[in-house]
């Protein structure tokens, strides 16, 4: 029976093949679609990544700490789940540092050095968020030997406000592209169905059971929706080989690449199925 199916559904390509080219170019463009929704998305989740890895903790120490007491101080920092590198900034190097970025060199009017020691902190991503940073400064803050915790707030929060909105408008932007690809597939079917109707009313009076008449039909969109990923992978690494240097997808799809281009091959089969169950929904065995 299922090689009666499988033979039955390639026969529908043979016999329609404007149709199933049809279908076949619909699918791609909606697997297209779904495709740069996921990638869109990943890139977003990369984007937020990063912005939330570069925000900085400045913490500044008392100038008359000792070198064993900086090393205790760096020690109490690192136990904290929330860190996830910590730097040591000398009296000389943010001396070096404020010259560099001023262009000003204080030490022509001053005989001594101005600037404390401290720590730059960067926070794992799920923590760089408005509640997060406020108890990690707050708890920074009570580190014996601390002077004072210091982070661009308005900045920083700035930023996350900008990010929670770019991941919203990602989200419609990509629900709209699913409904659109849905679409584009679901009426490409439905065309071919009707224009198969009369060969599956003939089909009804010769006795034919439903399951014969629906499956090669659910085949053949399956094959079409396999073939449209297949083709939409090979156009992705074609992109992905030939702009690497203007599209970074190597980046942000990092080590779920082999994810990303089985999920492409698997979304056109999966549609085919969904959808061309949804449209045969209403044929029956009634005359």
């Amino acid at each position: 029976m299922v090689y009666f199916w499988a033979k039955e559904s390639l026969k529908l390509i043979k016999r329609a093949k404007s149709s199933f080219v049809l279908s076949l170019i619909s699918t791609s463009i909606s697997v297209i679609l779904i495709s740069a929704s996921l990638l869109t998305i990943r890139a977003s989740d990369q984007l937020q990544k990063n912005l939330k890895q570069s925000v900085n903790i400045n913490v500044f120490l008392k100038d008359s700490l000792s070198a064993n007491s900086i090393l205790q101080i760096k020690s109490s920092i690192q136990k904290n789940n929330f860190i996830r590198t910590v730097d040591f900034i000398s009296k000389e190097e943010a001396a070096k540092n404020f010259i560099k970025q001023t262009g000003e060199d204080f030490r022509k009017l001053l005989d001594y050095n101005p600037l404390p020691p401290s720590f730059t902190i960067t926070l794992k991503g799920n923590f760089v968020n408005k509640d997060s940073l406020s108890k990690i400064s707050e708890s920074l803050s009570k580190i014996s030997g601390v002077d004072e915790v210091v982070f661009q707030q308005e900045f920083i929060y700035k930023v996350l406000n900008y990010l929670s909105k770019i991941k919203k408008y990602v989200f419609a932007i990509t629900f709209i592209l699913l409904f659109i690809s849905i679409y584009i597939v679901y009426s490409t079917v439905k065309l071919i169905i009707n224009a198969k109707y009369e060969e599956m009313e003939t089909m009804k009076l010769v006795g034919a059971k439903l399951s014969t008449i629906k499956v090669p039909i659910i085949l053949n969109c399956i094959f079409t929706g396999f073939l449209s990923g297949v083709i939409v992978l090979i156009f992705f690494k074609l992109i992905q080989s030939y702009f690497h240097n203007y599209l970074p997808i190597n980046e942000i799809l990092g080590r779920y690449n082999a994810v990303y281009a089985a999920v492409v091959i698997s979304i056109g089969p999966i549609l085919g199925l969904l959808v061309s169950i949804v449209t045969l929904r209403k044929i029956t065995l009634r005359i």
